[in-house]
This record gives structure tokens, C-alpha cells and sequence, in this order.
């Protein structure tokens, strides 16, 4: 299995409270979200999946999103960031128990790009890299 796979399954199932002696589960999990899960999000987890102090994943919040987030994903998330404000307010309404006391960043990109273009890149990681 690849470093990749190993590193979803621990975002997935990896908690200190589980295993306080878990080293892994002091990297801060962290989820892009968009709508479709197509070009922003997923350039964003690109960028930065390999990561040595975050755990990286993306998903979108419609119906048919690549990857669509679920309340599982909101939980044991410990950074958001969306791309635009309506993505929030989509969580909020759809995950209103697991957004409670979230960190939740809203980087005002919109949907004017393709996945890894250079211009989404450049500001992907201009806004995203204060928090990080």
C-alpha cells in the first residue's frame, strides 16, 4: 500500500484519544471543500497531501462531487478551508453538529479555474499558508 492510501486510512481512523502514543495523530487533519471536488479542492489537497505535519483531503458538497464530504469527514477534521462562502453555509446546514467549535477558513476563491492551473496554485497557497 502506498504512502498516499496509508495517510487517508489515518485521517479516517487514527485518533490520539484512540492511541494517545499515535505520533501521526498530532498532524492537524485538514479538509478543502468546493462544490464539485474538480478543480479547487482537489488542487488545493494536491499541494499539499504530502505534507509532514497535516493530513490532507478534499471533497465538494454537491450531489455529484468526486469526492462528497460527510459528516465523518466534518468531525475529524481539524481545519476547513472552502472556497467560497456558500460552501460554509452548506456545511452549517447540512452538518450542524459536527461544525460546532470548527476552524473553519473561507479563502474567497471562485470557480475560474481548472485543476493544478498555476494562477489557482499561486493562490491556493498564498491564502492557505498563513493558517498551516
Amino acid at each position: 500500500m502506498g504512502m498516499g492510501k496509508v495517510r487517508w486510512l489515518l485521517f479516517d481512523s487514527c485518533s490520539l484519544a484512540q492511541n494517545p502514543c499515535c505520533l501521526v495523530c498530532l498532524n492537524e487533519r485538514v479538509i478543502f471543500i468546493c462544490s464539485r471536488n474538480l478543480w479547487r479542492s482537489r488542487t488545493a489537497e494536491t499541494i499539499f497531501k504530502d505534507s509532514k505535519d497535516h493530513l490532507v483531503k478534499s471533497a465538494g458538497t454537491t450531489p455529484g462531487a468526486r469526492v462528497r464530504v460527510s459528516a465523518k469527514l466534518i468531525a475529524r477534521a481539524d481545519i476547513i478551508f472552502v472556497m467560497e462562502k456558500k460552501h460554509k453555509q452548506r456545511l452549517n446546514e447540512n452538518f450542524p453538529d459536527e461544525m460546532q467549535n470548527k476552524n473553519v477558513f473561507v479563502l474567497d476563491i471562485a470557480d475560474d479555474f481548472r485543476y493544478m492551473d498555476k494562477a489557482l496554485i499561486e493562490i491556493i497557497q498564498t491564502s492557505v499558508t498563513p493558517y498551516l
